[in-house]
Parts: C-alpha cells; structure tokens; sequence
C-alpha cells in the first residue's frame, strides 16, 4: 500500500471513529446508528466504509467512472473520492 493510501486510511478510520463516537454504540450497532446520526453523517460513514473497502481491495485512487487515476490532491481532500476530476463534472 502507498503512502497516499496509508494517509486515507488512517484519515478514514479516524472520521468513521468519531462519527461512530457520537452514537455511544459499538461499531455492529447499526440501528442506533440510525436513530442518532443525521441522513448526511450515515451518507458519510457509509462513504467511508466503501472507501476503506476499495483500500483494501487495491482499488484506491481509482476512479469509478471512467478507469483512470483520480489525482493525488483531490485524494488528499476528498480520501473517499469515487470519481475523478473530470467525471464528478460531468455527473453534476
């Protein structure tokens, strides 16, 4: 794994930890996930997991859309980007 994928991950995790902090619930409490987190915090958190899945599957900074390579600076902004630069244009 590349540093830029270590840096997501980590930043990642510590997102999804907090997010989850806020429910005082254990990571498998999915239905009081629900209860206390806005629909933004859940869209986020489940970002987040899909993005860690893509880390461990070596498909980490590969965009969805098109195959190519999303940018190391929308990466680093944006670790659970799905789509690079010119994909996410065009799907607004």
């Amino acid at each position: 794994m590349d540093m830029l994928a270590r840096e997501a991950q980590e930043a990642l995790k510590q997102r999804s930890h907090r997010l989850r902090a806020r429910t005082g619930a254990s990571a498998e409490a999915v239905e009081v996930e629900a209860e206390v987190l806005t629909e933004s915090e859940r869209r986020e958190l489940k970002d987040i997991e899909e993005a860690l899945a893509r880390i461990d599957k070596g498909a980490f900074g590969r965009c969805m859309q098109c195959g190519g390579a999303i940018g190391r600076h929308w990466l680093r902004a944006i670790p659970e980007a799905r789509h690079c630069l010119t994909c996410a244009a065009v799907a607004r």
